[in-house]
């Protein structure tokens, strides 16, 4: 050990008996040594404290002057003075002759550090902690743990100073614990003593832990301990400490990176209710945070409330605010928000920019949006290729080209490329407005870039060529489409549809030959769709071929499809085309053709009555599926065989469809007020069948049962009225023709039933001398003509039974 001369530290004592006429060089023996004490540095928070003690022993004195001198001979005092020995534990000070002098705190303070670092921990250290010449107080202790770095042993330190009987619960004890147990990442540790620092805060109510208890939850937040920092926040409510500003942010910042927004706002609010006042770090965590959650009404609330407070918002609060009103839609709300921004001196950033533009361009509100872009410009912010490419897209999507076209060249000179979706919108646009030039300048521009287009653009650029009748442009780009790797027969078909409807059906031959070179194939239902065009067009040399493909390709024609062949035989006036016709009607290869070619023959080839033969064809069709169907071909087929003067057989089929209740409500006998017959549902052929032969059933009942109705009615509405009028009017009927009906009483009707002529009439034929119903039967009805049918695939025909 050093000595220095009037210094406050002491070490090793010793006192001299000495002759006071010799110099001090010639001391011949020490008599005594005191014992070492040492008192580290003083705390600086704390007033100066000195070691007490309650013992005392009798001092010796001496008459003999007594010289105190250091280990280099120097004089320290000189006087009369008693000798004693130091009891540890006991004494706070030793005797300098007549004067007392007391161990400093800093020397104190280093002996304990030098007995802690020596030893460490264990029952030695403790031993020797036991024996320090001065009685420690918690000063002492907690000024040692900051020399100490080691944990485990200031660990040691405060487990032994808990034993002692002055022991006495520190705030700054415990801090500095935390603090040492964090910075090794002792977490369990750390825990551990915060437990048992609550247990001391139950033990002795005046104890005050503030600073330690909101360290240990900030240290475990900064750790990211997510559930044990929650618990030990949850404890300290319980115990009822308050809580600081920086120990909730900790926590909020916690929660809100662990993707748990809604538990931070829980601790928000637990802030709010303990009236914890809020600091610049709680607004910028909770603003920004409410805000992107969706809860925007709270967000700008407490951004009000910040401003009300005197706090300056900072741009990532205006930034948070603006792109959330912006993409919920509260544009308004946004726009003031920019505008108070501004007013702060905050100069916006590119991405405020982009998010305003996007929000104004999603909302439809072009303008603003354009204007917020020259804002952007104007203050110095490139637009990215993103905002370049929404801008043109969404100005053309909207139908502003012009706008779209210029900013299109406007990114295209700033040296950003295009995309495909941009050149494909753009070009899109122009072929939807019909803008062909345009629409083939985008498609070269795009191709020569080397950008490939997508499906919907050739779809687009094929749809508006193929509008315009350019046939050779169209099947170039469709040819450039399959090389480039794409299905093309789906869009070969569209171009195909397009000229059917609009009725080019010379381009739709074109068209299909120019597929079939190339070895683009198309569905039955196209070919269907052009065969009935070219049928509709009278050009039935073309329609056959196309027939003979849709059969070969195991097509099945169905029966609408073979009427509708029919009745262009109906119609025909030319009999080259009657050829034609006739040959296209046999091609169909359908049940209903060998039908028909049974009933022109004879019995013998026929082998059955014709009747027996019509019950059979009947019975193979599948009414549930087909009666729609079977009704129209009965109709043509009545119109056919009356116009070929076949009554007998068209007799025959319509009683046959009659009891298969094609036609249910064509008659009805109301008892004996009244019998009627509707055929307004029926062709001009069927109609004048159904007469015939249902008033032969009125005769029958009438004459033969004697039941006579008071009147009958034949509802035949205005298109057939005129027709039905002039065959009864031949046999001089007593039918009266009114709006929509025949009528007559049921007397006079009887009394015309018994005329010769009448029942020739009903049982034989009509007359033939009706050449006007002849020469008009194709103009007066119209279901004599193919049927028109949408474009649309056809829809199974399963129709309601209410003819």
């Amino acid at each position: 050990m050093y000595f220095r001369r009037a210094s406050i530290r002491l070490s090793n004592l010793y006192l001299l008996r000495v002759n006071p006429y010799k110099p001090s060089s010639s001391i011949p023996h020490i008599h005594r040594v005191l014992k070492e004490t040492q008192i580290s540095n003083r705390n600086p928070f704390f007033s100066r404290d000195f070691c007490s003690g309650n013992k005392r022993t009798t001092t010796e004195w001496t008459e003999e002057n007594i010289v105190y001198l250091d280990e280099t001979g120097d004089v320290i005092f000189s006087g009369k003075g008693g000798v004693r020995s130091v009891e540890p534990g006991v004494d706070d000070h030793v005797m300098v002759g007549g004067l007392k002098k007391p161990f400093p705190n800093d020397s104190a303070i280093t002996k304990i550090v030098e007995i802690v670092k020596r030893w460490k921990w264990g029952p030695e250290m403790e031993t020797q902690l036991d024996k320090l010449y001065f009685l420690p107080n918690m000063s002492h202790i907690s000024e040692a743990v900051k020399e100490i770095g080691d944990k485990d042993a200031s660990l040691s330190l405060f487990r032994w100073a808990k034993r002692q009987p002055w022991y006495s619960p520190m705030d700054e004890m415990y801090s500095l614990l935390f603090d040492r147990l964090n910075v090794s990442r002792d977490y369990e540790g750390l825990q551990s003593l915060f437990d048992e620092m609550i247990r001391d805060k139950k033990d002795n109510d005046e104890v005050s832990s503030f600073t330690a208890y909101n360290r240990v939850i900030q240290h475990l937040a900064k750790a990211e301990k997510l559930e044990v920092s929650f618990c030990c926040f949850k404890k300290i409510q319980d115990s009822g400490c308050k809580i600081d500003t920086q120990t909730y942010n900790s926590l909020i910042t916690l929660f809100l990176a662990k993707g748990l927004p809604y538990k931070a706002f829980e601790i928000y609010e637990t802030m709010e209710e303990a009236k914890c006042s809020l600091d610049v770090a709680t607004y910028d965590l909770m603003i920004p945070s409410l805000a992107k959650s969706g809860r925007l009404d709270a967000a700008f609330k407490l951004f009000q409330v910040m401003k009300e407070n005197g706090f300056r918002p900072n741009s990532s609060i205006f930034t948070s605010l603006i792109d959330s009103m912006g993409k919920a839609g509260r544009l308004d709300t946004s726009m003031k928000v920019y505008m108070e921004m501004q007013g702060f001196g905050l100069r916006p950033a590119s991405a405020m920019y982009v998010s305003l533009i996007e929000s104004f361009v999603k909302a439809g509100k072009l303008e603003t949006a354009l204007r917020l872009w020259d804002e952007m410009k104007k203050s110095g912010f490139r637009p990215n290729y993103g905002l370049y490419t929404m801008i043109v897209e969404s100005h053309a999507k909207s139908g502003k080209l012009e706008i779209a076209m210029s900013v299109f060249s406007d990114m295209e000179k700033a040296g950003f490329l295009p995309t495909p979706s941009t050149y494909s919108c753009l070009l899109e646009m122009h072929a939807s407005s019909g803008q062909v030039d345009s629409a083939m300048k985008l498609y070269n521009s795009m191709t020569n870039a080397g950008l490939r287009p997508g499906l919907s653009t050739y779809t687009s650029l094929l749809t508006v060529l193929a509008n315009k009748k350019l046939v050779d442009v169209a099947a170039k780009i469709l040819l450039e489409m399959k090389a480039a790797g794409f299905t093309v027969d789906i869009s070969a078909s569209d171009v195909l549809m397009i000229y059917i409807k609009d009725g080019a059906v010379d381009l739709a031959l074109r068209w299909l030959r120019f597929m079939g070179s190339s070895g683009i194939r198309t569905n039955n239902f196209i070919i269907r769709q052009l065969f009935e065009s070219c049928m509709k067009n009278g050009m039935y040399e073309s329609a056959k071929p196309l027939l003979d493909t849709y059969v070969n390709a195991s097509a099945k024609v169905d029966l609408i499809l073979y009427t509708s062949i029919l009745a262009h035989l109906i119609r025909c006036q030319d009999e080259q085309n009657e050829r034609h016709l006739m040959s296209i009607l046999s091609a169909t290869k359908h049940k209903a053709h060998s039908f028909m070619c049974g009933l022109f023959t004879g019995p013998e080839q026929r082998k059955k009555p014709v009747l027996s033969f019509v019950r059979e064809f009947f019975q193979e069709i599948d009414f549930e599926l087909e009666e729609g169907a079977a009704r129209y071909f009965v109709n043509v087929l009545l119109n056919y065989l009356v116009l070929m003067g076949q009554i007998n057989r068209a007799r025959c089929v319509w009683k046959v469809s009659y009891e298969n209740k094609l036609f249910p409500k064509a008659i009805v006998f109301d008892q004996h007020i009244a019998w009627s017959l509707d055929v307004r549902s029926l062709s001009v052929g069927a109609a004048l069948i159904a007469v015939v032969h249902t008033l032969h059933r009125f005769r029958k009942r009438m004459l033969y049962y004697g039941v006579v109705p008071r009147r009958i009615k034949l509802v035949t509405g205005p298109t057939l009225k005129i027709v039905i009028a002039q065959v009864l009017s031949s046999v001089e009927s007593p039918f009266e023709v009114s709006k929509v009906v025949l009528r007559a009483p049921g007397d006079s009707v009887l009394e015309w039933f018994k005329k010769p002529i009448v029942q020739q009439f009903l049982l034989n034929e009509i007359p033939s001398k009706s050449d006007i119903l002849m020469h008009k039967l194709n103009m007066l009805f119209p279901s004599s003509a193919p049927e028109i049918r949408s474009l649309s695939p056809p829809k199974p025909l399963v129709m309601v039974k209410d003819v």
